[in-house]
């Protein structure tokens, strides 16, 4: 319903993390081959999936859509650096706006970092998963 409500009105829809769904993924390839149709559909309207890679998406979803990725950047430098270049912490307002300026960074640096740190260790993790059950 709220697809059908957003191709009359143009409006956009957001269907986050469709890897999950895997028995609703043939409805959608559906939706998208029946329903959005461009002579009946809104020239506003805007589809957005989210999703891991997976088997089981819909080749004609992907060959029928742009696709956009998003990669961590590599390195410690790299990420903390598009962490910082990023909203909110490159809005002036938001960087500087706490009454505790000197504790608020701190911390900013710590949160960042740590992202930085887990992002990095994810290709480690996964090889040494691999490596462990072979």
């Amino acid at each position: 319903r709220m697809i059908n409500k957003a191709i009359q009105r143009g409006t956009w829809v957001v269907l986050q993390n469709c890897h999950l769904a895997e028995s609703w993924l043939p409805s959608l390839e559906k939706i998208t081959e029946e329903t959005i149709v461009p002579e009946k559909t809104h020239k506003s309207f805007r589809l957005w999936l989210t999703s891991y890679p997976s088997p089981k998406f819909p080749v004609t979803i992907l060959q029928n859509g742009v696709k956009m990725t998003n990669e961590p950047p590599k390195g410690l430098r790299a990420n903390l650096l598009r962490s910082y270049l990023n909203d909110p912490l490159s809005d002036p307002s938001f960087f500087n706006g706490c009454s505790n300026g000197p504790a608020f960074h701190k911390l900013l640096f710590s949160l960042c970092f740590f992202h930085a740190i887990v992002q990095k260790r994810k290709k480690y993790r996964l090889r040494l998963c691999v490596d462990t059950t072979a």
